[in-house]
């Protein structure tokens, strides 16, 4: 059968195709026997490295779980605050006013185009040098300002995106009965913009809950990933161990996320609350926004 994105392969491609799987999974099994066998020779399989995970229960109580929680409670805080942010600086590139929508413009670009990195360094270095703020929860809110600073020009991205997806029709309509663009806005066009905008909101939410680890790695944050430090500390170098249940439980924190979204993304659809376009995350970094 010939697909629209490409010709069905011939024999010849098919051979060529299963050469290919042939050879790459040969190198994926030599790959993991060699990363194995070099863990098993450096000691990072013995049990003794494992075992704590499953018999010390402190070992989840003191280090992986309050870990998680500050990590969970930067990324909440940081999307509390960027989603109206960001939702309102979208409207804002959106206005007819020039005076609006070029500062709005710039704003989102800027902070678009520095790393979220630099941004959590910086201020961390502004509350250092200009306020008071109490040096164990400092990391916290130079890591939640990076955060918000980024993720809120991403999203007035994506919510500018997923605004202007929606037919045209749908304005002409609410301007038809008289709304005002405020009204037009909140009650016709943002409702029915939310689905189009949904899985890459999601997408920008799990990119939140990663970067809350560059704040571990350089400001003292006591988030998920910087445990692994102390646990390796007071469980004889395990360092492999402690990184893979570290990834693992990162791995199903975004699981969760993904599967709640697809689950609320099927019941707008359903409720036809949709225009049926996406707005993709990718095309946003492009600098485009709708498929």
């Amino acid at each position: 059968m010939t697909s629209v994105l490409y010709d069905a392969p011939g024999p010849s491609a098919k051979r060529r195709n299963i050469i290919y799987t042939v050879v790459f999974l040969i190198i994926f099994v030599l790959a993991a026997w060699w990363a194995l066998d070099t863990m098993a020779s450096k000691n990072q399989l013995d049990a003794e490295k494992w075992s704590p995970f499953v018999t010390d229960s402190k070992v989840w109580t003191t280090f992986l779980l309050p870990g998680l929680g500050e990590t969970l409670k930067a990324a909440a805080l940081a999307l509390v605050i960027a989603l109206p942010l960001g939702a309102a600086l979208g409207i804002g590139r959106l206005s007819d006013h020039a005076w609006i929508r070029v500062p709005v413009g710039v704003v989102v670009e800027f902070f678009r185009s520095i790393p979220v990195l630099i941004m959590m360094v910086f201020a961390s270095a502004l509350f250092s040098q200009f306020t008071n703020m109490d040096s164990e929860i400092r990391p916290l809110w130079s890591v939640v300002t990076g955060l918000v600073l980024y993720n809120a020009s991403v999203i007035a991205e994506i919510v500018r995106a997923g605004i202007q997806s929606l037919p045209t029709g749908q304005t002409d309509a609410a301007k038809a009965i008289g709304m005002r663009k405020g009204q037009m806005m909140v009650f016709v066009l943002l409702p029915q913009a939310v689905t189009a905008m949904l899985p890459a909101l999601v997408s920008q939410l799990v990119v939140i809950v990663k970067d809350t680890a560059l704040g571990g790695a350089l400001l003292g944050f006591n988030e998920l990933l910087s445990q692994v430090r102390t646990i390796t500390a007071n469980y004889g170098a395990n360092t492999i161990a402690a990184l893979t249940v570290v990834a693992l439980l990162f791995i199903a924190v975004n699981f969760a996320l993904t599967s709640f979204a697809g689950w609320l993304e099927k019941r707008l659809r359903r409720a036809k609350k949709s225009s049926g376009a996406e707005v993709d995350r990718n095309v946003i970094e492009a600098g485009g926004g709708i498929v």
